[in-house]
């Protein structure tokens, strides 16, 4: 099969396409003809060995896919050959990744992909919308009627936390680095959006939520906690999916005093029936049209080392040239 993947870790450069051997399948897997790939930040941090973890030599990077059952195991339940799947969860704690024609993953990992929706939108959603969902209803425990800040709502998992509040009957405010990316938000489903490198972000808040939001949900790698706090309203809940190097400081008084909660959480670490929770919620706003994909662009297989160029270039050095996700065609 045609594969990217690498020998060691290291920069994009180090991404290699070409011949790898077809994966064999045991016990619970599924063999999937890869349709359509993502690519998330995560991705990129494994690849370049920022997150220690095992990884099999040669190594295929990617957690998400969508595509088609070639083959299952002699313990799989769930799906047939032929059936349309999508997942994530993938290339991360010693499993091998995605970017690959085919592609070994146990059933528990794995989803049917609704009828209208396409690999790409499928794929593109996997990570990002599994992560919002974790963040939104496990964590935050998220109710209709309550109001939701998104700070980075115009971006892979903001915008679909933007979309998942407001299909749970949650009012939106979103914030975004630039007008476009304020106006994405208001298509997304947000009633207001701030532009926070242009506007005063706290004071924006105040005016569209004077009694303070329920959950605030920071997608930045360094958040203002005095911001945070002081936006959000009597036991407030604020979410944290990022910044695992940060250090910043915390306004330790005004966050108890409000009796206010911090949770944090790793997507990867959720167990299968806890993502598979996720995953029908999705599934049913994909196929009725309340979660939309963002794409950015749609690239071959083969330039999969750009692709995680891109990625870098916007997830670490923030250099504001994506719009939405990258997914890949084998």
């Amino acid at each position: 099969m045609k594969a990217a993947y690498i020998e060691e870790t290291g920069p994009p450069e180090n991404i290699q396409y070409g011949e790898l051997p077809d994966p064999g399948i045991s016990g619970s897997q599924v063999l999937v003809r890869v349709k359509a790939v993502a690519v998330n930040p995560i991705d990129t941090y494994v690849r370049g060995g920022l997150i220690p973890m095992e990884l099999p030599t040669p190594y295929v990077p990617g957690c998400d896919l969508a595509g088609v059952v070639e083959a299952v195991g002699p313990e799989t339940t769930r799906f047939k050959v032929g059936d349309r799947v999508w997942g994530s969860n993938q290339g991360l704690i010693g499993r091998q990744g995605t970017f690959s024609e085919l592609a070994a993953v146990d059933e528990g990992w794995l989803y049917p992909t609704p009828d209208d929706v396409s690999d790409e939108d499928a794929a593109a959603t996997a990570l990002v919308g599994i992560t919002a969902h974790l963040g939104l209803f496990r964590e935050a425990r998220l109710r209709s009627g309550e109001t939701v800040f998104v700070n980075g709502g115009a971006g892979g998992v903001g915008s679909a936390v933007v979309q998942m509040a407001r299909a749970a009957g949650a009012r939106v405010i979103a914030a975004a680095g630039s007008d476009q990316r304020a106006r994405a938000c208001l298509e997304l489903g947000a009633e207001s959006a701030i532009n926070y490198r242009t506007q005063d972000v706290a004071g924006e808040l105040a005016k569209a939520a004077p009694d303070g939001v329920n959950v605030y949900w920071e997608t930045a790698r360094m958040p203002d906690f005095d911001l945070a706090v002081g936006a959000l309203a009597e036991r407030g809940r604020m979410v944290l999916m990022a910044g695992r190097d940060a250090r910043p400081e915390f306004p330790v008084g005004p966050f108890y005093v409000k009796e206010c909660s911090l949770h944090g959480f790793v997507m990867f670490k959720a167990t299968p029936d806890e993502q598979r929770a996720c995953a029908d919620d999705i599934n049913r706003w994909l196929a009725g049209g309340e979660l939309k994909a963002r794409i950015d662009r749609v690239l071959p297989l083969s330039e999969a080392a750009e692709a995680h160029r891109v990625q870098k270039a916007n997830t670490i050095h923030g250099e504001g040239s994506l719009s939405g996700k990258i997914v890949l065609r084998p």
